[in-house]
């Protein structure tokens, strides 16, 4: 899909030299995406286009309606144009397998989903502390941390399209004992990219995904926390800080939380154990 940047002429300015000079810029594109189960809507969020069938899956993860990718039987597009008449792939629809249950009522978003805030359209904040059918508290792994200093460079090596734009967030899976780069997903909404990559997961049938790092570009929100949770993540490392509901979250699930990861310092928040250093 071709949709992923865009290009716009644009005008910059630097204060002091007295000039406007213009020129041709690229941004990341901004899109929704209606999310449908069994035809019914469900959710519609902002994306960037690309990797969409990952992003619904991961998504019906984080809301407890799929834990395997047996869960799903098919996902396809649905028909919706623009203007001009062209499929805008902007609308898909998700046909669960045989005996799973359908996603009540009282879960469906009926708002926008913004691509800086995931939970946005819960009915309550009750509704968001889904249960886990991947428990992480039993998790055994251990992170070296000098491994985990190296996992910011990583995931900034392999953002394509930030270096093109400046615009989007990164999430990436990486194993916590050798720091392999499972998969790496961007998109302007860093709770999309989280999905993005557990769907693939899904897709690989690697859930739960026990003895793994997810490593996000900013901060560690709450519903970041939740995501993982849901997946069977154990360790959640950002380059920034978590917010303190992330933490209760973290604290209750048993998960491991580090923030300010730059360089060759961190802040652990929760779960210290898993996090190994030697002097």
């Amino acid at each position: 899909m071709g949709r992923i940047t865009a290009r716009r002429r644009v005008s910059r300015v630097v204060v002091g030299q007295g000039s406007m000079v213009e020129r041709e810029d690229v941004l990341a594109v901004e899109e929704p995406l209606e999310i449908r189960v069994a035809g019914s809507s469900f959710s519609i969020t902002m994306r960037t286009p690309g990797h969409d069938f990952e992003l619904a899956t991961g998504f019906l993860v984080s809301e407890g309606v799929v834990t395997t990718r047996d869960d799903v039987q098919i996902i396809r597009y649905c028909s919706g144009v623009d203007d001009d008449g062209r499929n805008t792939y902007n609308v898909l629809d998700v046909a669960l397998a045989p005996g799973v249950e359908p996603p009540s009522v009282d879960l469906a978003r009926h708002v926008y989903t913004s691509s800086s805030c995931g939970v946005c359209g819960k009915a309550s904040i009750d509704a968001v502390r889904t249960s886990s059918s991947h428990p992480v508290d039993a998790d055994d792994i251990r992170v070296e941390a000098t491994l985990l200093t190296m996992l910011p460079h990583r995931l900034r090596s392999g953002q394509d399209v930030f270096e093109r734009t400046g615009g989007v967030h990164a999430a990436a899976l990486f194993d916590g004992r050798t720091g392999e780069l499972l998969v790496l997903r961007e998109d302007v909404g860093r709770h999309n990219a989280v999905d993005k990559v557990v769907g693939w997961a899904v897709g690989q049938d690697k859930l739960p995904l026990t003895g793994v790092v997810l490593m996000v570009s900013g901060r560690a929100s709450f519903e970041l926390v939740q995501k993982a949770s849901m997946a069977g993540i154990p360790v959640l490392a950002a380059v920034s800080a978590p917010s303190s509901l992330a933490i209760e979250l973290a604290e209750e699930t048993g998960l491991t939380v580090v923030g300010f990861l730059r360089g060759t310092s961190m802040v652990v928040y929760s779960r210290p154990d898993r996090v190994q250093t030697h002097q």
